[in-house]
């Protein structure tokens, strides 16, 4: 049927489409819920006309049916009244009404069919749009877990730099180090080498007598 093939030939390319122009779940999934809303509501409209259409065409088997009884009855009555050209009238009405019934019966086996398929697809959309809605959920919340995921790694991957950063400085203070070490020692090479006799003569340099004899001198001076 032409409303059923088209219905699933728009919702697959609908979701070609986004599957190729969409990076982001949530947002297709969106969109997506979107769309199948508003394919339902064309679904549930065309399923309401054919369903009509259906029940139109069953109401005419049965007006049909009818008739043929109708005529039928008129007929057998004609027969009984000794009317056979009144029956004959009536049977010829009856058999135009069989020939048509037959294209009616037709008819209504192919609104059946259709209105069956319809209503079939309308009830499994509405089903699989409630189940979308729960797994809509599920995806965004994959969907945010994973933006979070995203952060964390950036947030350790600035770490991760930082520490390489700290090395590299810890690397810069070392060398600082080994060249205040140079320096100093270059300095301490560059010192005059101390004179061993010249320390031994400071040492001896200083007054060699004894208390006792500074005092006598002291008082021969002062006449005591």
């Amino acid at each position: 049927m032409g409303i059923i093939a088209r219905f699933k030939d728009i919702m697959t390319a609908n979701i070609n489409a986004l599957l190729d122009k969409c990076e982001d779940p949530s947002k297709m999934i969106d969109e997506y819920m979107r769309q199948v809303t508003e394919q339902l509501a064309e679904v549930k409209k065309e399923t309401a006309s054919i369903m009509a259409e259906e029940k139109r065409t069953a109401r005419l088997v049965e007006e049909n049916k009818e008739q043929i009884a109708k005529y039928d009855g008129l007929a057998r009555k004609a027969l009984t009244a000794g009317n056979e050209g009144d029956a004959k009238v009536f049977l010829e009405k009856k058999q135009q009404y069989e020939a048509s019934g037959a294209d009616l019966e037709k008819s209504y086996a192919v609104a059946h069919e259709n209105a069956v398929k319809m209503r079939q697809m309308h009830d499994k959309l509405t089903n699989d749009l409630k189940s979308l809605e729960q797994r809509r959920t599920n995806v965004k919340a994959k969907v945010a877990v994973a933006k979070t995921q995203e952060k964390i790694n950036k947030v350790t991957g600035s770490m991760d730099a930082a520490s390489g950063s700290m090395r590299a400085f810890e690397r810069m203070e070392e060398k600082a180090d080994r060249m205040l070490d140079e320096a100093n020692a270059v300095a301490e090479l560059n010192e005059e080498p101390a004179d061993a006799a010249s320390e031994l003569e400071a040492k001896y340099a200083g007054s060699s007598a004894s208390v006792d004899e500074a005092l006598e001198k002291m008082k021969q001076e002062m006449g005591l």
